[in-house]
């Protein structure tokens, strides 16, 4: 049987990934670094594992549209507008300012005009699917730092496609520099309308009859062509895949269901995007590296330095402060993977040879491999340089840094599901003035809900970024009323490693389920059959006359030993009731003294319902006060509520003369 060698490279770069992973993980390193080495090793200069880096660089390009698609669902339009200065001001100084310096840089080294401006070009542009994934790890991505960091590298990843189009005319290729930017702006026009006529009335119109469906294999098949089909239409119009990427992810984040759409790519997401991280490895020469590591060394520093400097020039200049400046610059330091295809056209046309070009490969590996070290280690580096005598206006900003772009809940309740249990609990809350958010995957509630005005999104719990939504990793209790056990056991599996602190209360439907659910991490298990009878037997009972202290002390026994009361056959002892009365023709009914009744004022005595009615008021509740045992002289006061015992057509008897006399006084 043939083997695909696809298959078998496949094979061997998840099988070492894993190695390498797991030895990152206990020398506590970044697994961006993991999967470099990974790359380095497999790759043909390295080992030699992998031969055919063709298909490897298909699977990567893959990973970097996801990641792209991904941070658009996060996104959306109007995030992109609150970030529109560091989009259409920091992006094009960093870029402007870059180029131009190091243009003159490689001018001083004795390089070409031609040769200088690409270098330009290398070295302007900034990592998107690193720096992006650090920042989502680090749950940062709506920071001052991160959105600035965002906005700066969507501007490049549209700027590197003029770039594309000047590269060929500096390898001495003729053609109309000026006619193709004016085509190509005419097809990105035509795109963005395309988007937003998509967010306002395709899309979310398109997925609200696909989740109506509740077939997750026809979502995901929806979401993943949107994906693909913008990317492939951006790519059609002379523009990068990972711009329509993030365009179609945009598109998606304007309905209800982003965040299910999001939970759905996040798993291929995070596979393909190991491929790209790895074939960036298997481009670095490690032997050339050896034999030229001091002026590699030497470019790597100075790049890192100079563009970190410019980058947080830039974000000084939008008005952030000082420490956003530094985190922001540091974040952009390293050479980006949209350089790599240009440094291939430029390779095509002759501008660089292979000496320089390896050496580019070099220094871009290297300064992606150092990013997140570099990252790390900024908030220490900002903590230092603000201890220094500087001007006020340059540690603040001209402008006060925005806050988080999503408002954060804290110590709030999560309730996963809105069926009868779930709308009773948020009503709960409501009226407690708890706050609160739901998660529900039917997408007519949630359409209706969400237009009263309730805090509900749809999507899957059993995803963590649907989780993450409700920001789970601050909540103080969290309640999961579905009624599929193997999702239930998912979700609080999820639960409680994304928020140890909680407490959790959990709904099951049967009392098997109650120990599994308790072991993944469940402090309550409500079994929603035993409780049924728990609330029949305290109501049987108390028809009986058993005491309520009686009652409340079985019932809490009951649910101590996790309802083994009512499984055990053996016959228990009974409780000190007085069951032997019998009295199941004497009832106890409580009446609210109306504020225009006519009992207002009266004393006990006065109105004589025990001659009247044969009925005796044994107590009287006033506001939070109850009055039991009341004398004859206890005078009636309006929204008192009377507490009544005798037979039940006594009791209703009286009630309706009552009723009846506020009626006739109204007339």
């Amino acid at each position: 049987m043939h083997i695909p060698p696809l298959l078998t490279d496949v094979v061997i770069i998840f099988s070492l990934a894993i190695v390498v992973l797991f030895v990152c993980h206990r020398l506590r390193l970044p697994a961006v670094v993991g999967f470099l080495f990974t790359g380095i090793f497999v790759g043909p200069f390295g080992a030699g594992l992998i031969k055919d880096m063709h298909d490897v660089e298909i699977l990567a390009e893959i990973g970097v549209v996801l990641l792209l698609f991904t941070i658009g669902i996060e996104f959306s339009l109007e995030k992109l507008l609150k970030i529109r200065k560091p989009v259409l001001i920091g992006g094009p100084l960093q870029v402007f300012i870059t180029f131009t310096a190091s243009y003159f840089i490689a001018r001083e080294f004795g390089q070409a005009v031609n040769n200088s401006i690409f270098i330009g070009f290398l070295v302007a542009l900034s990592s998107t699917a690193i720096v992006i994934k650090l920042f989502q790890d680090k749950a940062e991505i709506d920071t001052p730092q991160g959105s600035t960091a965002l906005g700066v590298l969507i501007f490049q990843d549209i700027i590197v496609v003029p770039m594309i189009l000047i590269t060929p005319l500096l390898g001495g290729a003729s053609g109309s520099v000026g006619e193709s930017l004016l085509i190509l702006l005419g097809k990105a026009a035509a795109i963005i309308l395309l988007v937003i006529v998509s967010i306002k009335y395709i899309v979310p119109k398109l997925l609200y009859q696909i989740a109506r469906t509740r077939n997750n294999e026809l979502f995901l098949l929806s979401v993943v062509v949107l994906c693909f089909g913008v990317a492939w239409l951006t790519s059609l119009a002379g523009l990068s895949l990972a711009l329509g990427a993030f365009l179609a992810g945009l598109i998606i984040s304007e309905s209800e269901y982003s965040h299910h759409a999001l939970g759905n790519i996040l798993p291929f997401r995070d596979v393909f995007t190991t491929f790209f991280f790895i074939s960036i490895g298997m481009m670095l020469d490690v032997r050339f590296l050896i034999e030229h590591v001091a002026i590699i060394s030497a470019i790597v520093l100075g790049s890192i330095l100079l563009k970190a400097f410019i980058a947080g020039f830039a974000t000084l200049l939008l008005g952030f402060s000082l420490r956003t400046a530094i985190l922001a610059g540091l974040a952009l330091a390293q050479i980006g993977e949209f350089s790599f295809i240009l440094s291939r056209v430029g390779s095509e046309h002759g501008i660089f040879g292979d000496v320089i070009n390896q050496g580019f490969l070099a220094v871009a590996v290297l300064t992606m491999a150092l990013t997140p070290f570099i990252m790390a280690l900024g908030p220490r580096l900002a903590d230092l340089v603000l201890k220094l005598p500087l001007p006020s206006k340059l540690v603040s900003g001209m402008s006060p840094a925005p806050a988080n772009l999503m408002e954060k809940l804290e110590d709030h309740l999560v309730i996963i599901g809105y069926g009868i249990i779930g709308r009773n609990v948020a009503r709960a809350a409501c009226l407690a003035g708890v706050p609160y958010i739901i998660i529900e995957m039917n997408p007519d509630t949630v359409r209706s809900e969400r237009a009263k005005g309730e805090p509900i999104f749809y999507g899957d719990a059993t995803y963590e970024s649907v989780l993450h939504i409700t920001h789970i990793e601050k909540a103080r209790v969290v309640v999961v009323a579905i009624n599929d056990p193997t999702a239930t056991r998912r979700i609080t599996s999820r639960v409680r490693r994304m928020n140890p602190a909680c407490h959790m209360i959990v709904r099951s439907r049967y009392l098997q389920e109650m120990a599994p659910l308790h072991k993944l991490g469940a402090n309550e298990v409500i079994p929603e059959e035993y409780e049924t009878a728990v609330e029949i037997f305290a109501r049987v009972l108390a028809k009986y006359l058993v005491s309520k202290d009686e009652i409340d002390k079985l019932v809490t026994e009951v649910r101590a030993d996790e309802y083994e009361m009512f499984r055990s056959r053996s016959r228990p002892e009974p409780i000190a009731s007085e069951t032997e009365l019998h009295l199941h023709d004497i009832d106890i009914s409580a009446f609210r003294v109306e504020p225009d009744s006519s009992l207002i004022n009266k004393t006990l005595a006065e109105i004589n319902f025990r001659r009247l009615y044969g009925v005796t008021i044994v107590a009287i509740r006033r506001n939070w006060e109850v009055l039991s045992n009341p004398g004859a002289d206890s005078r009636i006061y309006p929204e008192d509520v009377l507490f009544m015992l005798g037979a039940p057509e006594k009791i209703t008897e009286a009630i309706q003369t009552c009723a009846t006399l506020i009626d006739e006084q109204k007339k």
